[in-house]
């Protein structure tokens, strides 16, 4: 391993830059650290239900009306969010367990797509494009990005807003843009600084809208 790849993987492992003969001694320092990782998801995730109960009831029957009224769900995020977008888009669309199935495309699925729009336009409008192009009033569009600050994930709120669909936001840190952003009307905020406990927590986030929403969908939420 060269010189920048031990100094990244020391940050988040200090421990393994010890060069310590002690098997052992290394051994129980990563359980250590590892319960550590565990405790911090559980308590932030813990948190999470307390700040957002109630927004995520009100969410989930939002969106259930929606459903019921014939809209679609269009996701969208970069990097690790554009594959929790995606799984989104597949959660409602084939849920795992007993549910109903729910229309639901990701936006960032398309390869051909994204880079026409990211070379012919500009990658700042590579979801607001498709949103012009698909969605309709009264249809969902629900937004990922650890930061808040996605420059095209803001524009396609923005065009969402427009079009009079229901928008979700999920972000990290203090929500950055996205928490000053009247394109919004559903935003969770997970409030670390840590990129891996941001995309944990969102997971269960996007996992419980799910949940409720399918209960509200039967009229048991």
């Amino acid at each position: 391993m060269n010189d920048r790849g031990t100094e990244t993987l020391g940050t988040f492992y200090p421990f393994l830059q010890t060069r310590a003969a002690d098997v052992d001694a290394l051994i129980a320092e990563a359980t250590r650290s590892t319960a550590d990782k565990i405790a911090e998801i559980v308590a932030l995730r813990e948190s999470l239900a307390v700040t957002h109960a109630q927004s995520l009831l009100d969410c989930a029957r939002r969106l259930a009306a929606a459903f019921h009224a014939g809209g679609t769900l269009f996701t969208f995020g970069n990097g690790g969010s554009s594959t929790d977008a995606q799984e989104v888009a597949q959660l409602f669309l084939r849920p795992p367990v007993a549910g109903r199935p729910l229309p639901a495309v990701s936006l960032t699925h398309d390869v051909a797509v994204l880079t026409a729009l990211s070379n012919d336009v500009g990658f700042d409008v590579v979801f607001a494009r498709q949103l012009e192009a698909f969605g309709r009033a009264g249809d969902i569009a629900l937004g990922l990005s650890t930061s808040g600050g996605s420059a095209n994930v803001l524009r396609a709120f923005d065009e969402a807003s427009r079009r009079g669909m229901i928008t979700v936001g999920l972000a990290g840190y203090d929500g950055g843009q996205m928490a000053r952003s009247d394109a919004i009307n559903h935003l969770f905020v997970v409030p670390t600084t840590s990129v891996h406990r941001v995309q944990e927590a969102q997971t269960t986030l996007y996992h419980v809208l799910w949940e409720l929403t399918q209960q509200a969908l039967v009229g048991e939420l």
